[in-house]
């Protein structure tokens, strides 16, 4: 039998306010996340967390010809889950980022510690279907979900635990009506149906 899981995109101090790259409202998602952990935990559902992981010298620094300051540097405070995030001891956390010559925004461009991509890991455990929340709308979220499309599984995006950067106004508008168009569903904490 096929299941849902939740990918929890990004939640890092460095996203949050008073990081390197902070998402407008990024903390404010922290305490629906933990809600939506709860509840995948309470079905016995796989919940995943993604993470930025960037080593020092990267083409997606602005230094080296990027579009963004540094961030989430590895070992960093700032590449750290924001400490409010119920992320469990045994979390399931995918790693992406690490390759300098890469941008690297999807969750499926990540690796888990035994060095399986993230659709190995949905496959493996029997996922069919993912919810994505975290950071951010127009970047990471986006193409997480995005990609999750690509590989055949069915994507719900939690509109009330995701926050844009919105470089240009509006770029977080035109990601959510993108994942919708490309076939993604959305719902909220209060409406969710783990099915």
């Amino acid at each position: 039998m096929m299941k849902s899981a939740l990918i929890v995109v990004d939640v890092q101090n460095d996203f949050c306010e008073g990081g390197a790259l902070p998402v407008k409202g990024g903390r404010g998602t922290v305490p629906v996340l933990n809600r939506y952990i709860d509840l995948f935990k309470a079905a016995g559902l796989p919940v995943y967390f993604t993470r930025d992981w960037h080593p020092q010298r990267t083409v997606h620094f602005k230094e080296y010809g990027g579009s963004w300051p540094p961030h989430c540097v590895q070992g960093t405070k700032g590449a750290e889950f924001h400490p409010e995030l119920k992320v469990p001891p045994d979390a399931a956390v995918i790693t992406k980022g690490e390759d300098p010559e890469k941008d690297s925004y999807s969750g499926f461009d990540g690796k888990d510690p035994d060095g399986r991509e993230l659709a190995r890991v949905l496959r493996d455990e029997g996922v069919d279907h993912i919810y994505v929340g975290g950071l951010a709308t127009d970047y990471c979220v986006r193409q997480t979900a995005l990609d999750g499309l690509k590989a055949g599984l069915r994507v719900t995006v939690l509109l009330d635990a995701i926050k844009g950067v919105d470089v240009k106004e509006g770029d977080s508008g035109q990601a959510i009506d993108e994942m919708i168009e490309k076939g993604a569903g959305t719902t909220t904490v209060d409406e969710v149906e783990l099915v």
